[in-house]
């Protein structure tokens, strides 16, 4: 291992609760930037390369929601879904040192991670089929059901009463292209068809399914990464979510690769006609709080670019079924 002074003093304390466990001796270790609070690291051992993965306390609270998380991350890797193994100590996959500090190790994953406007059909294909097969396998029956999806689609009432007073900030703050876009988003929710959501099918998902968590081998995915937000919600917004990541390119959505997803999706997974136009709706109610706020132009490169796919279904969200076709 490098001389130790060398090496961030959380990575230190947990190779060193790691090594009895896993008898892993760390040759070299490189920081991974991607992501969101929590702390990676490839690390190289003579066993091979690793992620080590140190969770931020302010992300992840409910150890035992993360932790069937990671064992369903285990259940679909076995049933041969490109995803990483996790390194198991008499069962257990999420580890903990002596001050409580979360982590988990686990196969470091190749590939490339492509762009929206750099995916080709192929790539879509095959990722429609990853995502089909992953619905279907956390969705056998193994996990149950549980009484409420995660994302319980809020009154209108409310809704408004949010952008109201997100309105209201932005044009304290006299800002008047973010108080324009918060008005697009109040426009859609007067108009919304949210009885529609109402059929949507409720499931386990990823939940997490952009570009950033994918990885490819020339036109096949070689891993789905970071199952840690998987919950018992609408399947149906993975497939939005994956698709307006990878279609939506500098404000042009590209049907024929939706439709390639789909094509795929269909393979292992039931996924009726025109049903996008409401999965992307839904997708846009769950998100759009998220990212559209009076402080939006604070967001980094990567809230600013699911600001952006926000927007473009906002303006865009009476044409929908115009733009998909009945894909």
């Amino acid at each position: 291992m490098e001389q130790r002074k060398q090496i961030d003093p959380l990575l230190i304390e947990l190779a060193d609760i790691s090594k009895p466990l896993f008898g892993l001796q760390i040759e070299s270790w490189q920081p991974i930037a991607r992501g969101w609070l929590n702390l990676k690291w490839k690390i190289t051992t003579e066993q091979g390369e690793f992620v080590l993965k140190k969770y931020h306390s302010n992300r992840f609270k409910n150890v035992e929601v993360l932790t069937r998380a990671l064992q369903q991350q285990q259940r679909l890797h076995e049933a041969g879904i490109p995803c990483p193994k996790l390194m198991a100590d008499k069962g257990r996959l999420l580890h903990a040192s002596s001050a409580n500090e979360h982590f988990i190790i686990m196969d470091y994953s190749t590939g490339e991670i492509v762009k929206p406007g750099h995916f080709n059909r192929q790539q879509m294909v095959d990722l429609g089929c990853v995502t089909g097969k992953i619905h279907r396998v956390l969705n056998d029956g193994t996990l149950g059901m549980e009484s409420e999806p995660q994302f319980v689609p809020p009154e209108r009432k409310e809704r408004m009463l949010h952008w109201q007073n997100a309105l209201a900030e932005a044009q304290h703050s006299n800002n008047r292209q973010i108080a324009a876009n918060i008005a697009l988003q109040m426009n859609v929710t007067e108009t919304l068809d949210l009885d529609a959501f109402s059929e949507c099918k409720t499931g386990w998902a990823h939940r997490d399914l952009w570009v950033d968590n994918l990885l490819f081998h020339k036109d096949r995915v070689s891993a789905v990464l970071d199952f840690d937000r998987l919950h018992f919600e609408y399947p149906e917004i993975d497939v939005a979510r994956a698709i307006l990541s990878c279609a939506l390119h500098h404000g042009h959505f590209h049907q024929e690769l939706a439709s390639a997803f789909l094509e795929g999706y269909r393979t292992e997974a039931d996924f009726p006609s025109g049903s996008l136009v409401r999965a992307l709706r839904l997708l846009w109610y769950l998100e759009s709080i998220w990212w559209i706020s009076a402080n939006m132009e604070k967001h980094n490169a990567v809230q600013t670019r699911f600001a952006e796919e926000m927007l473009w279904l906002a303006h865009n969200n009476e044409q929908l079924p115009l733009i998909l076709g009945d894909i």
